[in-house]
């Protein structure tokens, strides 16, 4: 499948994300919260660019198993206990990103939460992808 990124000139230029993303019809794949776990459960250590780098591989596997692939994902949303933390490392979170699932970016939102359902972890991924 092969999304269109949508970034008008009349919005700021995105960094790490797309303003819209446009996808043909294909079977569009809901993926759960992801946090930085390991297959055993054990919560990635060293903060959130590690945390953040299993999460995303947890949602990327999902959607491989979903026949996907990483150019598939339109949407996804990114929960943060501690916001100013994940701004702090974002080239290290960015390198992260373009290592796993390459150079484009779907619709993404971060938001802040009290806590995650893991009280130490410090990110959640949940996302959305059309797969062709």
């Amino acid at each position: 499948m092969t999304a269109e990124r949508i970034n008008p000139a009349g919005l700021a230029r995105p960094s790490g994300f797309s303003h819209a993303v446009s996808a043909p019809v294909g079977r569009m794949v809901f993926l759960a919260g992801q946090i930085g776990t390991n297959r055993d459960g054990k919560l990635a250590e060293g903060g959130i660019v590690p945390q953040f780098e299993q999460a995303l591989g947890n949602l990327l596997t999902a959607l491989g198993a979903a026949g996907g692939e990483p150019s598939d994902l339109v949407s996804l949303t990114v929960y943060l206990t501690d916001v100013a933390d994940y701004q702090a490392h974002g080239r290290e979170i960015g390198a992260v990103w373009r290592r796993l699932a390459g150079t484009e970016y779907p619709a993404m939102a971060g938001v802040g939460v009290a806590r995650l359902w893991l009280p130490a972890a410090l990110v959640e991924i949940q996302g959305v992808a059309v797969v062709s």
